[in-house]
């Protein structure tokens, strides 16, 4: 690719429903009428034909060219096929797919009718990610979810029996109630299920959630008082790591393991700042101004799903400045296993931005967060662990509100 060559773009799309909410989550997602549906997925395909004109209206560059597609939310799965036709017919119309495109749909267990599996694999759909969160049933039916493990093997055994092999299970390390023992046997459950891509998540409470909520106020409700110490969420954390690798799925970023050659391409774009086209509910962008890279444009669309529906919802965007991009390049980078490339940052950026950088990684080795070589700068295990301090030592001061909104969309049923 040379470097005025506009790179493949990814999209994702935001589909807020949910049957039921967890008690951790506090996406803009929820348990919305079923009537809602038809309109929102008419909004979405209303900003996907009028993309062109948008990106062009803010100086953004948007080529035709696509290479992953991802529906998360929410439940996209909760869909009627008719819809989920409508929905990447419309993409396919807008947009050019690569031929070895990676397509994806969060599905939640239990909740992926047979016509919305069939109109998923005629829509091209290639690889599904299932919100486990716990193949302990007492756990899973606590933290909100309604499917059971047998109701999980099920359908990844529907999947791949309709042709879609490509699978992705998501665990959450500290759930209430959550013991070393009951871990063991998610983790061993998800050995057993021989899919080539897991999530873990280390459960990160946010105030905003019922559950939240409850820790902050008392209360039994959500079971709060049974929520695992820190200490023991970090230990059910490295024994996935450990339980994972020995079963053929090694890590290669903080939450995420794959068979080799099957790490998700869409969620790799993220952390290699490649760009994306995000619509729907609260939906995130980042575009590429000028085919050098030398200017970056980020975009949010409201998390209010009324104004949404109606079209009166506001869009948030930034231009980022090389300072801001440039931080973006480190706490991104560093959440993969290989690390960031110096080299390719003092060529993006320069030795000015990058000498300050440098010295922050050599003061982090020395206290055994990273690992640098002189060439690559990476995360230790410990600096997993404490990720996010590492990554605060790589802004500006002040600049942590302004870089909250830099998150995997992705994941979808997890905290």
């Amino acid at each position: 690719m040379s470097a005025f060559e506009l790179d493949a773009l990814g999209i994702y799309v935001s589909i807020p429903f949910c049957r039921s909410k967890c008690t951790y989550c506090n996406f803009a997602s929820g348990v919305f009428p079923a009537s809602d549906h038809a309109r929102f997925v008419e909004r979405v395909i209303a900003d996907i034909t009028g993309a062109g004109i948008w990106s062009k209206n803010i100086g953004a560059e948007l080529t035709r060219r696509v290479d992953t597609v991802y529906l998360g939310g929410g439940t996209p799965s909760l869909l009627a096929p008719e819809l989920v036709a409508r929905l990447f017919a419309t993409i396919r119309a807008e947009f050019d797919f690569d031929a070895n495109a990676e397509i994806t749909m969060e599905c939640a267990p239990g909740q992926l009718a047979d016509a919305t599996l069939e109109a998923m694999v005629a829509a091209g759909v290639n690889r599904a990610s299932l919100g486990v969160q716990s193949f302990v049933d007492s756990e899973a039916h606590a933290s909100g979810r309604l499917h059971s493990r047998a109701v999980v093997e099920a359908d990844l055994k529907r999947l791949r029996a309709a042709g879609i092999a490509n699978l992705n299970v998501d665990l959450i390390a500290g759930l209430a109630g959550q013991t070393f023992a009951s871990w063991e046997e998610s983790l061993e459950a998800l050995i057993a299920s021989e899919v080539p891509h897991a999530s873990v998540y280390m459960l990160e409470v946010d105030e905003d959630s019922r559950l939240g909520r409850e820790m902050l106020k008392g209360g039994a409700r959500y079971r709060a008082g049974l929520v695992p110490h820190e200490d023991a969420i970090a230990s059910m954390y490295e024994r996935a790591i450990e339980r994972l690798e020995a079963a053929g799925l090694p890590q290669y970023e903080i939450s995420n393991f794959s068979r080799p050659g099957l790490a998700s391409r869409h969620n790799l774009r993220y952390w290699q700042r490649r760009p994306y086209l995000g619509v729907g509910l609260d939906a995130s962008s980042m575009l590429h101004c000028d085919p050098t890279r030398h200017s970056v444009l980020r975009a949010t669309t409201t998390d209010d799903l009324q104004a949404y529906l109606a079209g009166t919802g506001t869009m948030e965007t930034s231009l980022l400045t090389p300072a801001q991009q440039h931080e973006e390049a480190w706490f991104l980078g560093l959440r993969t296993n290989a690390g960031v490339d110096v080299a390719a940052l003092r060529l993006e950026f320069g030795e000015e931005l990058l000498a300050p950088a440098l010295e922050t990684v050599e003061r982090l080795a020395e206290d055994e967060l990273l690992i640098f070589d002189g060439a690559r700068a990476r995360l230790t295990a410990r600096g997993r662990l404490l990720s996010n301090n590492v990554f605060q030592e790589f802004l500006a001061p002040g600049n942590s509100e302004q870089r909250s909104d830099v998150r995997d969309q992705s994941l979808c049923s997890q905290p």
